[in-house]
């Protein structure tokens, strides 16, 4: 009996980076590999986009488009490379105008892609089209996407079969154009039933001849499951990863689903000991990086609080940079009540970035005391109709905190008359900033914003773990060591309602960096030679010190050293879990000093600046 061929596309530099090492690779240190992919007979890649486009400005030091350009050199001129794209989001974390979202489609065509795969996390079908006429119009193929998830415990209204075909009902009637229909669990949930029900129903729905795609993550530990239960529906196609970024958060491993389709009527046709030699070039090249122990683990606490496996080493890589990941379990237990109170919304990226910030914010702020930008906007409407309504309450609540009213507008709408936004206000920003005006400087300016302005001025630094560079050294002690050192040196003195950070060494004392030159001596305290006076206020001009709440990146410095400040400005802005969080004057006075510059990750209580 001839074998239906199974089609795959290869994960491993897009998804596989983006969920095992939190999208943070170098280009040198793999592109070699997709060489030897290439020589081994693949010629499906995914090779960019999503997290792989930002990642490589904020984390990498590099250019994406350069990335990209390497890609297609290493792949050959007629592999398929397909990348990511979120919808009215494209590569960023919120709603673009149409104008930003055409130069996508242009520069990623130019750039040597082929297809691209366009989904909205709130499965609201008008947010796809205008992006599938730009990305066909571009001449690249367009995949639209139907975004799967299985709720919480005790929810219903969304993500059942009936969801799914209504679904796909919109994209047929409002003439999405595509050329293939994929099945996205970002975080690999869906019970394996519903799938199967789903794409048999699809199969019926659309014919034959429409070609239909399954992408899930191991996650939940059900992923081999859903492929099959895809594949006996009538699927086209899976996505396959390849060690060592398969399994776990990522997909399941390219030769393991080659094992699970022996003696049965399917096959991917592969050279398995081609591939198996490619595997062995690859675990060689990511030997010096940092693998996150949750990137590898199957977690059934996933199938009760959806996190995405793209979003899950994300979040916890970044946890890591800020010394906060002894949060994580609570952080991804709260998820659950976000996604349940949110309006269903598919936990993938952004949406799966709102939930996590929202569900970090209620574990560390208190129970919906500080809404995450991203979240509270959804709940809104400003990313578009949730697939039910939101909680009433948290709907106020977030209206309350982010001083907005509800939405029914078209996102595209809003972002388009936004002076802040689109091609203009980024060509401007690179004017200001002496700044070759491109295509792929507007677009970067418009996509990574602040950062990525840094990187075109050549401020960033590359924040890449590697097992090297994880580990202290001799001449650099580890973060613990130095907070330890730090308490051993550093003490906080408040006097009257003022702080004071105090350094003794030896017969000096900097207080707040002023050095005074001191003497201390052991005293009899019941000596009659001791006098006790009334405390006297520290001088209007003494300094006051404005820490970090909390370790974060610094985004912006929105003051400069002789700025009269009053209560309430926003001395600078910290960004914590891809969250901005403003830092505001708690006293009017004089910026008298700035300790830290833009760009620098920052820990907590780090004294950031100076007041008088």
């Amino acid at each position: 009996m001839k074998k239906k061929k199974i089609d795959f596309m290869l994960t491993a530099f897009r998804d596989g980076f983006q969920s095992i090492y939190g999208a943070r690779v170098f280009t040198k240190d793999f592109i070699h590999v997709v060489e030897a992919a290439r020589d081994a007979g693949i010629e499906h890649f995914e090779a960019g986009g999503g997290a792989r486009f930002q990642a490589p400005y904020f984390y990498c030091n590099e250019d994406a488009f350069n990335m990209m350009d390497k890609f297609r050199e290493a792949a050959g001129p007629s592999a398929n490379l397909q990348t990511l794209s979120r919808g009215i989001s494209v590569v960023a974390l919120k709603a673009q105008p149409k104008d930003i979202i055409n130069l996508h489609a242009v520069l990623f065509k130019k750039h040597g892609m082929t297809t691209i795969r366009n989904f909205d996390a709130l499965n609201d079908i008008e947010n796809l089209v205008y992006s599938s006429e730009c990305i066909r119009k571009a001449g690249l193929k367009h995949e639209v996407c139907i975004t799967l998830m299985d709720l919480p415990p005790g929810c219903k209204g969304a993500h059942d079969v009936e969801f799914y075909l209504n679904t796909l009902k919109k994209i047929l009637n409002l003439g999405v154009l595509y050329d293939s229909i994929c099945f996205k669990d970002a975080s690999g949930t869906s019970h394996p039933r519903k799938i199967y029900e789903t794409i048999k129903e699809t199969r019926k729905l659309l014919g034959k001849d429409v070609r239909i795609v399954m992408h899930s993550h191991e996650t939940a530990g059900v992923s081999i499951q859903q492929y099959m239960s895809a594949i006996e529906a009538g699927a086209d196609q899976i996505d396959l990863s390849l060690a060592p970024v398969s399994g776990g958060t990522s997909q399941i491993d390219l030769l393991i689903m080659d094992h699970v389709l022996k003696n049965t009527e399917y096959d991917l046709d592969i050279d398995s000991k081609k591939v198996n030699e490619l595997s062995f070039i690859f675990r060689e090249a990511m030997q010096d990086y940092f693998l996150p122990p949750e990137a590898l683990t199957v977690d059934p606490q996933i199938i009760l609080s959806a996190l995405p496996g793209g979003a899950l080493t994300a979040n916890t890589q970044m946890m890591r940079d800020n010394d906060l990941m002894d949060k994580y379990p609570a952080v991804l237990n709260e998820m659950r009540n976000v996604i349940s109170k949110g309006g269903f919304g598919t936990s993938v990226t952004p949406v799966s970035q709102f939930y996590f910030q929202q569900a970090f914010n209620n574990i560390i702020f208190g129970n919906w005391k500080k809404i995450a930008d991203g979240y509270g906007k959804m709940v809104l409407g400003y990313f578009g109709k949730t697939p039910i309504e939101p909680d009433p309450e948290i709907k106020k609540i977030c209206a309350e905190k982010l001083n907005l009213e509800p939405t029914t507008e078209n996102p595209l709408d809003i972002a388009d008359r936004d002076p802040n936004m689109g091609a203009e206000a980024a060509k401007k920003i690179l004017e200001e900033n002496s700044l070759p005006v491109t295509d792929e400087n507007i677009f970067i300016i418009a996509s990574c914003e602040e950062k990525g302005l840094m990187f075109l001025k050549g401020e960033m630094s590359a924040n890449v773990r590697k097992i090297s560079t994880d580990k202290p050294s001799a001449n650099k002690q580890s973060k613990k060591d130095n907070e330890k050192t730090k308490k051993n040196e550093d003490y906080r003195v408040k006097i009257n309602n003022n702080e004071y950070i105090v350094k003794l060494d030896g017969d000096v004392a900097y207080v707040n960096n002023k050095s005074y030159n001191i003497s201390v001596d052991k005293v009899d305290t019941s000596s009659s030679q001791i006098t006790h006076s009334k405390p006297t206020h520290p001088s209007a001009k003494q300094l006051v010190s404005v820490t970090a709440p909390l370790p974060g990146l610094v985004l912006k410095i929105p003051v400069n050293i002789g700025d009269i400040i009053s209560e309430g400005d926003v001395l600078i802005i910290l960004e914590a879990m891809k969250m901005e969080s403003p830092i505001e004057a708690q006293h009017s006075g004089v910026v008298t000093n700035i300790k830290v510059k833009q760009g620098e990750q920052v820990e907590s209580e780090q004294v950031l600046l100076e007041i008088s």
